[in-house]
C-alpha cells in the first residue's frame, strides 16, 4: 500500500519550494553552457549521466528496476511524453523566445487538473484552487511581458511547440498517476523517464547537426554535473516521490514558481534588472500556490 496524502505538508513543500529553485537556476546553467555545448547534445550528456547515477543509487538500495510488475506499458508511455516534451522545447527555442517559450510550457498544470480529476476524484479541485491556479499563471505571464514584443516574426510555429511541450509535461504526470506505475517505486517510473529519453536525444541531437565533443571548459563540465546530479537525478527523483504520495494537482502549482526562481536568479547572478513586474509577479504566484493549496 502507498501512503498517500490528500494535502502538501511541510516536507513536501520544502522538497516543491528546493526543486524549483535548482530547476530555475538550471535554466541559467544551461543559458550559460549552450555556448560550448549544443542544447541537445547537452541534455543528451545530462540524462545518459542521470541513468547511470540512478542504476547505482538502486543497486546500492537495494530497488529493483527490471522485474516484471506490469508497468512496462505505462513506463514506456510515460517515457515517451517525457522525450517527447526535452525535444518540443529544444526544438520550439529554436523558433520562438525563451520567455514566450516558459509561459506556455507552464500551461502544464492546467493540463493536470482538468484530465486528472476524471480518473482520480480526490484530486479534483474546487472553485477557488481553480482561482488560485489562473492567478498563479497570470503571474508568470506578467514577469515575462515585457519580452514578448521583441521576439522575432514567424513564432507561431515555435509557440505551438511550446504549448504541446506544457501539455505533454501534463500527460506524462496522469501516465504515472493512472496507470501501473503509480504502484511503482519513485526510482523506477524515473528510470523509465530518463532511460527513454536518453535514447532518444542523441538520435535527434545528430539529425540537427549538432556537433559533438567532450572539450570544454571546467565551466562548462560543471554546469553539466550539476543539471546531471541534481536535476535530472536527485531533483526528478524527488519529484517522483511527491507525485506517489502527494496530490499531483497540487504538486504541479508550485511549478509556476520555477520561471519565477530562474528570473530572480538571473537578478542574482548575471545582474539583470529588478523590476516592478518581478515583484508583483512573485507575489501573483504565492498568493494563486496558497489558494490552490488550501484545505477545505
Amino acid at each position: 500500500m502507498i501512503d498517500r496524502k490528500d494535502h502538501l505538508d511541510a516536507r513536501a513543500t520544502a522538497l516543491l519550494l528546493a526543486c524549483c529553485a535548482f530547476w530555475g537556476l538550471q535554466q541559467i546553467l544551461i543559458k550559460t553552457t549552450v555556448a560550448e555545448v549544443p542544447p541537445l547534445w547537452q541534455a543528451a550528456i545530462r540524462m545518459s549521466g542521470a541513468v547511470v547515477l540512478l542504476w547505482l543509487w538502486c543497486r546500492w538500495r537495494g530497488v529493483p528496476l527490471f522485474e516484471r510488475d506490469g508497468t512496462l506499458m505505462g513506463g514506456l508511455l510515460a517515457g515517451a511524453l517525457f522525450a517527447g516534451e526535452f525535444t518540443c522545447i529544444y526544438l520550439g527555442l529554436q523558433r520562438t523566445s525563451a520567455s514566450r517559450l516558459t509561459v506556455f510550457l507552464y500551461s502544464s498544470p492546467f493540463v493536470v487538473a482538468l484530465l486528472l480529476p476524471r480518473f482520480v476524484r480526490a484530486e479534483r479541485l474546487r472553485g477557488i484552487q481553480w482561482i488560485g491556479l489562473a492567478i498563479a499563471f497570470c503571474g508568470v505571464v506578467l514577469a515575462f511581458s515585457e519580452s514578448f514584443g521583441r521576439s522575432a516574426s514567424g513564432q507561431l510555429h515555435g509557440d505551438a511547440l511550446a504549448l504541446l511541450a506544457g501539455m505533454l509535461w501534463g500527460l506524462t504526470t496522469l501516465a504515472i498517476r493512472t496507470t501501473r506505475l503509480a504502484t511503482a517505486s519513485a526510482e523506477k517510473a524515473l528510470f523509465y523517464q530518463i532511460a527513454v529519453t536518453a535514447a532518444v536525444l542523441p538520435v535527434l541531437s545528430l539529425a540537427l547537426g549538432e556537433a559533438w565533443g567532450f572539450a570544454y571548459s571546467g565551466y562548462a563540465w560543471f554546469s553539466i554535473a550539476l543539471q546531471t546530479a541534481i536535476g535530472a537525478f536527485a531533483s526528478y527523483l524527488a519529484w517522483m516521490w511527491m507525485l506517489r504520495h502527494y496530490p499531483a494537482t497540487r504538486v504541479s502549482s508550485f511549478t509556476f514558481l520555477t520561471p519565477l526562481f530562474a528570473l530572480v536568479f538571473g537578478v542574482l547572478l548575471l545582474a539583470e534588472p529588478l523590476t516592478l513586474q518581478l515583484v508583483l509577479a512573485l507575489a501573483g504566484v504565492a498568493m494563486g500556490i496558497v489558494l490552490v493549496n488550501r484545505r477545505a
